[in-house]
Order: C-alpha cells, then structure tokens, then sequence
C-alpha cells in the first residue's frame, strides 16, 4: 500500500509547519505558560486568520470543507513546537460535536465563530447528572462548553458558568473546573452523534499531537548527539546512544501509520474505524511519553533544566496520555472490540 499526501495536503502541512517555526517559539510558549491561559492570543489569532482553525468544517459554515487527515496534519505540526493554543479543545472537539450533532442554528451560530477563532469552545465530560466538570482542556479562556452529562450534550455560554483555572502539569494545555450552577444549557439535538464525533476527532488530533511531539524529540536529540562530544567523540556514534535513538525512530514511524490510519479511516467511514482510532491514541501517546523521557535522558544534565524545553515536551506527553483515555484503556476498547471480552465474562 502505498499512502502520500495530496499536493493540497502536502501545502497545508508546508504552511503549518512555516507558520509554527517562525511564531510558536519557546520564548512565547513559557510567556503563556507564565500568565495562566496557555494560550498564546497573536499564534492563535494568525493561525485562525488563514483559515486553518475550521479545516475540518464544512464550507458553508466559514470551514475550509476538509477532513480529518487535514486535521491531523495540523495537530502533528502543532505539536512539534508543543504551541499554546486551543486547537484540540476548540477545533477537534468542540466544534466536531457541534457539527455532528448541533440544530441548524446551533451550527450557524457557532461554527463560523469557531472557525474564525473569534470563539474558543471546549469539550466539558462528566457524569450522568453531573454539575462540576474537571480537566476541562482551556476551560479558562473558551467562550463556549460543549458539557456533556452522561450521553446527554448541551451548549453553555461562559457567561452561565463558573471557571476556576486549576494546577496542570502541561501547563501550555492547562485545565480547569466548569461548575454549572444554576446554568442554562441549550441540549443539542442529536447528542450520539456529537458525542462521538467530539470523541473521535479528539483522539485523532491527540494522537497527531504526540506524533508531531515524538519526532521533535527525535529530531532535537539526534542534533545534540550528533554536537556534543564526549571522550574525543560525539555521543551520537555510541552504540548505547544512537540504538535509543533509532528505537525512537522505529516507533514513531509506526505511530505516524497509526495516527493516519485512523484519520482516513474516519474520513472515509471505514468499519475499522473505532478500531483504528483506539489504536492511534494508544500507540502515538505512548510512543511520545518514552521519546519525551529518551529525550532528557540522552541530553545529561542539560536535559534536566528548566531552561531546555526537554520538559516542556515531557509535560505535554504526559497531558496527551490521560486525556480523552489513557493509553491502557484504550486497548481495553480494542480487545473488547475484537471480541475478546465476551470470552472474558
């Protein structure tokens, strides 16, 4: 099988990839890390400005009519700089949900917002009659929840709840808590359907993420080895060092497989979809969380700094395997799928 991208793929992700290197540098990550919103407003606003925050919505509702590959390609080059911005929140998850199970007027209203980045929007998950609502991914800068109580979904307004910004290890990704008080949600109609495309688009973007994370950890680590110099050679030519680094490689070209497998899969409606899904998330996170560790590891004492951004990939690692599932529940959703937990029970 042979899979490449598009001539239009292949530009969305040279722009991304432009885009990212000139303005998500360290010194405004830490900024928005510093200030509480892990949010860097001047990325996200020229991000958004070119149209690649909607690039998963339909036309008609301000989107760029692509589709979850595209949406991959971003969230890859995203994470190669670990930017500050609500792309998977916002973009993957609470604009999905809208899209796939909103009302006319839920879509018109909101999504031509979201795709323009005039309005943040989150995914907000809890309980069946749940009225506080955790690790709320940017809580603390979105204008719109998408809550879902149980298998019911409803859209709150910031201005209907109470935010309170909470301590986050990834702290360009930080979390909050949503209590809805007396709120007045608007249900959304088709609450399945929102559901699952919030979830699904969430865990493909997650996963992309980590990818993106994984081979800058590769790719900063192999620079290092290849400059620093120990007993008159540079570290990279010891066998202990460069056999990490090409076990890091090897897994991560297996999770890119992963991660794209489950994007088309989901574009093209595939019966392997849920599947492949489960199996990006899993894969890609853990990848990232052995190569983000590989990373301070191999650089020494430098690595261990709060001046190298080694941690700041750690963190962020660490942030992409708990949410939306951690890695080892989602292979308890593949084994259930492949039939292995009725033999179980």
């Amino acid at each position: 099988m042979h899979f490449a991208f598009t001539s239009e793929q292949a530009m969305i992700a040279e722009t991304a990839a432009s885009l990212f290197a000139e303005a998500a540098m360290s010194e405004r990550t830490r900024a928005a890390m510093a200030d509480g919103t892990g949010l860097d407003r001047a990325l996200w606003a020229e991000f958004s400005g070119i149209g690649l925050a909607g690039v998963a919505l339909p036309e008609v509702y301000g989107g760029a009519g692509l589709g979850m590959v595209e949406l991959a390609i971003l969230a890859e080059a995203a994470g190669r700089h670990v930017a500050a911005m609500p792309f998977i929140a916002s973009s993957a998850m609470a604009a999905s949900a809208i899209a796939a199970g909103g009302s006319e007027a839920q879509r018109a209203e909101w999504l031509p917002r979201l795709a323009s980045g005039e309005a943040i929007g989150t995914l907000a998950l809890g309980g069946a009659d749940a009225t506080i609502f955790d690790f709320v991914p940017h809580g603390a800068v979105a204008d719109l929840f998408v809550v879902a109580a149980g298998d019911r979904l409803a859209l709150v307004t910031r201005d209907c709840v109470t935010v309170a910004a909470t301590v986050t290890m990834d702290q360009t990704r930080p979390l909050a808590r949503v209590s809805l008080d007396a709120a007045k949600g608007e249900a959304l109609p088709f609450s399945g359907d929102a559901l699952a495309a919030a979830q699904a688009a969430g865990c493909v973007a997650i996963a992309a993420d980590a990818l993106g994370g994984a081979q800058a950890c590769l790719d900063r680590t192999v620079g290092y080895a290849r400059e620093r110099i120990q007993f008159g050679r540079a570290i990279g030519s010891f066998q202990a060092v460069k056999h990490r680094l090409a076990d890091m490689m090897v897994d991560i070209e297996q999770a890119r497989s992963a991660v794209y497998w489950a994007a088309c899969a989901l574009d093209e409606g595939s019966a392997d979809a849920a599947i492949a899904i489960h199996a990006a998330k899993a894969f890609a996170t853990d990848t990232y969380s052995i190569c983000a560790g590989a990373m301070i590891q191999l650089h020494g004492g430098i690595g261990f700094t709060w001046e190298h951004d080694a941690h700041l990939f750690f963190k962020r690692a660490r942030a992409d395997r708990t949410l939306l599932g951690t890695p080892e529940w989602h292979r308890e959703q593949i084994a259930r799928l492949i039939g292995l937990e009725s033999i179980a029970a």
